[in-house]
């Protein structure tokens, strides 16, 4: 029986509390027990819909080891099905590809509509015989992961249990409301990902506040200072931080990227970047907007993949480049921390370290988040326990 670790100190106010103990990030038992308490039970991200933009378009994702595909359908909904044939449980989708007609297991030749029913099973009850009394088509579809889209983001919840997204979500939707409009995805210029040694929560508690922006972001630091940002902080959804002091890309022709219509005068000047748990980061700007998804590979490695939005389909291709490599010269600067915090937690005498009440509160809301999941994952299992005694 591996020992459970103590989160009392961590749900304390957040001028007592420490931060999660170390097994957190080093520990392979909690990163599994986080799998279950914390991604596959609540609405976790999984990828953007951009990536598949036609009608049959699918792709593979491996998610904390759960094979899974996403495939737009016949009637242009995106849904997320197991990667797994009913039949012998085969790999269905193994690359980024056009589903022309049916999905097919390229072992036996079952076939399934990308809606996932199974509508085919040739020579199952023989040769030429392509149906079995004992085979009941309508009670062997794909198992599909129930999925969520908001903000072009696919929301997944592998146990099915969680509340809707919509009321999970409440309070993040609400607070961006005005900005509930269409978003164009910009193509080749408008994403990319970064590799990082490290537990992807520290990825998360790094994005979540503005303290470290003088030491490890200068240059962005040189106009945007500590002063001209304010914390967001909504106990039980998200948090982050705001700036008071956006300030447009623009070209040699002093040309910006296109407003998104009847923006309130917050975002004149205001961006707010908040971290929707558990592994979504969002940013917000009054002409472009982005998503990076976690995607955790081990209890210390971690892929990011960063999506850029914009309010038109047609932008500026010298500006969108031009945007992206910033956003990426920022996001890079951040990997020698989350890196050497990840390094340090092998301390074996680090006690979770302590926050700032004043600056590291929506690092100390996601520590508390998380470690309200798990304790009420560890409730939930202990009084199944007790009812089989």
């Amino acid at each position: 029986m591996h020992n459970k670790t103590n989160l009392e100190l961590v749900r304390r106010h957040v001028s007592e509390a420490n931060g999660l103990p170390n097994e957190h990030y080093t520990d392979p038992y909690v990163f599994d027990e986080e799998k279950n308490s914390v991604l596959f039970s609540q609405w976790a991200g999984l990828d953007v819909c951009s990536e598949i933009p036609e009608i049959g378009d699918s792709k593979p994702i491996n998610f904390m080891g759960l094979p899974l595909f996403i495939i737009r359908d016949i009637e242009n909904i995106v849904r997320v099905f197991q990667n797994t044939c009913r039949h012998r449980g085969m790999i269905l989708v193994e690359e980024t590809k056009k589903i022309q007609g049916a999905i097919r297991c390229p072992y036996h030749s079952w076939c399934y509509s990308t809606e996932g029913k199974l509508v085919s099973t040739p020579h199952v009850g023989g040769p030429g015989q392509n149906t079995d009394a004992n085979i009941d088509r309508s009670k062997l579809s794909l198992v599909e992961i129930r999925s969520h889209i908001w903000r072009d983001v696919i929301w997944i919840n592998v146990d099915g249990c969680a509340k809707p997204f919509e009321e999970v979500m409440a309070n993040t939707i609400e607070r961006w409301k005005e900005l509930d409009q269409n978003l164009y995805h910009g193509g080749d210029d408008g994403k990319f990902s970064l590799k990082v040694q490290s537990n992807w929560k520290l990825a998360v508690e790094n994005y979540c506040e503005s303290y470290h922006l003088p030491w490890v972001h200068p240059g962005l630091n040189s106009y945007s200072r500590l002063e001209d940002h304010y914390n967001i902080v909504e106990y039980g959804s998200h948090s982050g931080q705001g700036s008071l002091v956006y300030r447009q890309l623009t070209d040699d022709k002093g040309q910006t990227f296109p407003d998104f219509e009847n923006l309130s005068e917050k975002w004149s000047t205001g961006a707010e970047y908040i971290a929707l748990y558990p592994n979504v980061l969002l940013g917000a700007h009054r002409d472009h907007a982005y998503a990076i998804i976690l995607l955790p590979l081990s209890f210390s490695e971690t892929i990011e993949n960063i999506h850029i939005y914009y309010s038109k389909p047609d932008t500026d291709p010298f500006l969108k480049k031009k945007n992206k490599d910033q956003w990426k010269e920022i996001f890079e600067e951040d990997i020698f921390v989350v890196e050497g915090m990840q390094a340090g937690r092998l301390g074996i005498k680090f006690d979770g370290g302590r926050f700032s009440p004043k600056m590291d509160e929506p690092t100390h809301c996601f520590h508390d988040w998380v470690a309200s999941k798990v304790d009420d994952f560890r409730n939930y299992n202990q009084q199944k326990t007790n009812v089989t005694e």
